[in-house]
């Protein structure tokens, strides 16, 4: 199905992140996750790119698994700046013919030290919407950072680059994380002057190890509010405190979050099943899901 019905159908959604496997002996780990995962009959579940490489195939491979042998929608995430515009017309292609009715479409990141690509390759992610968009057939989302790109100037400059995105053909955003709900509130609110109306779904990282998301955080361009803080002082040298701490942070989170209207609730799971089905348990009231 294709994420915007959904979004039109429903009150809230809920869907799941996973990474595909960085070496083929971790493949069947990951394949059981996202069969735990489907089994939470989330909204949907997307798939991180990893672009180049040899397992880039990977990505294309779980999202038709998801769609397919699993029945749950399939959202496929797609980088576009280490890959010529040829090839990523061929992965577009492969994932029409599996059925793959939704695409993130992603500029990516850039290596330190490289530079932008040439030679008529994209440089944004804009760019990569407006070619699916064209091609058509296809659901896109695209992705926002509630405290501001680290690359852009400034908030205002984030949000006209996010303008670009939804111009182009974009059809949902899906947040980076954040840990602190107010920054997501301040940033629709700037979002909805500049005309960006399209539906926006709140990213949450349940946090379960305090060095993790010290890196994340950074990725990401997410700082960490004193409530937050102060949970990874007490509890960060102890893993099982710090993940039912983490839990019960990203639940408050997410409780918040649609007491005040958010529509659409997107889990980054780390692969960690019982990581998300705790939290979906915690909010099975909230949500309407029957859990049995």
């Amino acid at each position: 199905m294709r994420i915007d019905t959904l979004h039109q159908n429903q009150d809230v959604t809920l869907s799941f992140e996973v990474f595909p496997p960085k070496t083929a002996a971790t493949y069947a780990s990951v394949i059981e996750a996202v069969e735990h995962l489907s089994r939470r009959r989330p909204d949907y579940i997307s798939v991180t790119y990893a672009a180049g490489g040899g397992t880039s195939h990977n990505s294309i491979d779980i999202a038709s698994r998801i769609q397919n042998q699993f029945a749950t929608t399939a959202l496929a995430h797609l980088s576009c700046v280490s890959s010529t515009r040829g090839e990523i017309a061929g992965i577009v292609e492969q994932l029409a013919r599996n059925g793959v009715e939704n695409i993130l479409a992603l500029r990516g990141d850039i290596a330190p030290g490289s530079d932008f690509p040439s030679g008529g390759n994209y440089r944004y992610a804009y760019e990569l919407i407006g070619d699916i968009k064209k091609r058509g057939g296809f659901c896109i989302g695209a992705a926002c950072y509630p405290e501001g790109h680290a690359e852009s100037r400034n908030k205002e400059q984030d949000i006209e680059f996010l303008k670009m995105k939804v111009d182009s053909g974009c059809d949902f955003l899906i947040t980076q994380m954040f840990f602190d709900n107010n920054i997501l509130y301040s940033f629709l609110y700037n979002a909805l002057r500049k005309g960006i109306d399209i539906p926006v779904t709140a990213g949450i990282m349940p946090v379960t190890s305090a060095g993790q998301i010290v890196r994340m955080c950074a990725l990401a361009n997410a700082s960490l509010p004193p409530k937050f803080k102060a949970i990874l002082d007490k509890f960060g040298d102890r893993p099982q405190a710090l993940k039912q701490a983490g839990i019960a942070y990203a639940t408050e989170q997410i409780v918040d979050l649609i007491a005040n209207g958010i529509k659409g609730i997107h889990l980054y799971t780390m692969n960690k099943p019982d990581v998300a089905g705790s939290i979906v348990s915690n909010l099975s009231g909230v949500l309407d899901i029957d859990t049995r």
